[in-house]
């Protein structure tokens, strides 16, 4: 894979896992129930140790995260939009609403990784890296998906 693509590829990463812990750390400081306080406050403070790791890979290769605002794809977009939608739910305070915009953001970071993962000629490092943190965006997606499931009325 050429420099330029594996770049866009984590960039759409980095992007996606910023909403993600944005959102998560607004959720958690707007949502009243302590168990999603703290939910939220766990998946706010994986995404930032995620973050952190796919920086970490991108110094080690050389690639610089794109700081050009302009330049997000259609997913990211998507992402910030599910993360504004539960920004609205959590002022609501209801908790199936909260959960589901949640999910919502979840999908969209499951999706990335999974086209992160089906790019060819990855290094191995960084692949293992995308692999690790693709099981965590998983098991959050199935515990918050969980929860809201609970949730309903």
């Amino acid at each position: 894979m050429e420099a330029k693509a594996t770049q866009a590829l984590l960039n759409e990463l980095v992007e996606t896992l910023k909403d993600g812990q944005k959102g998560y750390a607004e959720a958690m400081v707007d949502v009243q129930d302590a168990d999603l306080k703290d939910t939220f406050k766990h998946f706010a403070a994986q995404r930032s140790s995620y973050l952190n790791e796919i920086e970490d890979q991108m110094f080690k290769l050389d690639l610089k995260p794109d700081t050009n605002e302009g330049a997000k794809g259609s997913i990211t977009g998507a992402v910030h939009r599910a993360w504004i939608d539960l920004k609205s739910a959590v002022t609501g305070k209801d908790r199936h609403s909260i959960l589901a915009e949640c999910e919502r953001g979840e999908d969209y970071a499951k999706k990335a990784y999974q086209t992160a993962l089906k790019a060819e000629g990855l290094p191995s490092a960084l692949k293992s890296v995308i692999e690790k943190q693709y099981q965590g965006v998983v098991e959050g997606h199935d515990k918050i998906k969980a929860l809201r499931d609970s949730s309903a009325k």
